[in-house]
Order: C-alpha cells, then structure tokens, then sequence
C-alpha cells in the first residue's frame, strides 16, 4: 500500500530550477526547522536549487513516555543496536522516495538530488541511500547514526558506492554520541562508500563553521562554482 504524501515546506529554486536538496529535520522538530538555513548557505546567486523540507509523520515516541511527535521512526530504547525501529525506518524512507520520484517525474535527474538529514533525518537519509538502486548527487548526514549497521554489507547496493556522502557531528552531542556518527563513517568507508567525516566543538546542533562547510560540499557537489 502506498504511503500517504509527506507535507512539505518548500524553497524554491532561485534561476532555473536543475537540482533538489531533500532534507530531513531531527525528532520532535519539523521541515520549519532547518527551512531558515537556506540564506545561510549564502549559495551563488540563480543556483537553481530547490529545499524541499519534508515534515514527519506526528507517532507515539517510546523514550519520550510514548508522547505524539515528529517523528520518522520510534525510538524504544536508547541501545545502539536497538535505537532505530526499522519498520518505521523502511516506511518513512519509502514515503521520502515518493518525494524522490516527484522530483525525477518533473525533470530533475537523480544524479542533481541530494538526500540530507539532522539526527534521526540522517538515519533515513544513509538508510535510504545505502540501499537504493538509484545514483544520487549526494548525501549529507549530520549528527546521527545507522540503523542496522550490521546489515549494510550484506543489503546494500553499488548504486551510490562512489555518491559523495558528508557525514558531520558535534564533539559534545549528549544525544547521538561521537562515537555512534563515527561508527557509521567507518561501516561506510570499509565498503567503499566515498565518505567524508567533519566534527565540531558542539552538541546536538549545528554551528557557523558547519555551514560553512556544508555551503563548499554543496557547491562542490553540484557544481555551483
């Protein structure tokens, strides 16, 4: 059964629309969330890059005494073997894949889509790529973790084996621990994966010199020099 459309806020492209970021906010947030960072990007003028931030489905969330939230997966414990339900995982990656195709039917080539996430956004976006048959432009994953990391060998596919993918996170982050970003830059890399591994004297958040580098990955990635 296909899953309902995910709402999204949108940033349209300024000049001629050619690439799309799809970017996935943190637990409990929204696509609000991260829309404001796009003028901080400071991206060359008539880029032709379109945001597209999806908002999750609002689910019970275990850790969280089972409140309704934002959310793209349950959390139900905080083990790093356990932490992602991988159900809710699949689900929220197929309904980000609609946005996917959405882009591809209107025009624009997978090879011009970047898959971004924030913390539990992040785990949709490696999980996402990871697996899919699909060659994108490339993957930002900014402090989070993997979902089933022990399982990459053996599911995941070549198709973004040599896709750049940006992995950044905070020192400090009390959320999702250093070494849980870490551990997925090394799952990446000891299959091939074209990773990049950036941190930050932070915690769960995002800092100016983060920008900075996410703005010349971008630009780098796309073209946009």
């Amino acid at each position: 059964m296909t899953e309902e459309r995910l709402p999204f806020v949108d940033v349209p492209a300024q000049g001629t629309h050619r690439a799309t970021v799809i970017w996935l906010h943190g637990l409990g947030d929204s696509g609000n969330g991260f829309a404001p960072i796009v003028p901080e990007l400071k991206l060359p003028a008539n880029a032709g890059v379109r945001f597209i931030f999806p908002h999750a489905p609002v689910r019970p969330v275990t850790i969280n005494n089972g409140m309704p939230m934002r959310a793209w997966y349950d959390i139900k414990s905080l083990d790093f073997d356990s932490r992602a339900d991988i159900t809710g995982v699949e689900a929220s990656a197929a309904q980000v894949e609609q946005l996917i195709d959405d882009e591809i039917n209107a025009g624009i080539s997978a090879e011009n889509i970047i898959i971004a996430g924030f913390s539990q956004g992040g785990v949709i976006a490696l999980h996402l790529a990871t697996r899919s048959k699909t060659t994108f432009a490339g993957v930002l994953a900014l402090s989070t973790y993997m979902a089933e990391p022990e399982k990459l060998a053996d599911k995941h596919t070549q198709a973004n084996i040599n896709t750049p993918m940006l992995l950044c996170h905070g020192q400090q982050d009390e959320v999702v621990p250093l070494f849980l970003g870490h551990a997925a830059f090394k799952s990446l890399t000891s299959l091939g994966f074209k990773t990049d591994w950036k941190e930050y004297s932070m915690q769960h958040n995002v800092c100016a010199q983060e920008i900075q580098d996410i703005s010349q990955w971008l630009r780098n990635t796309l073209t946009l020099n």
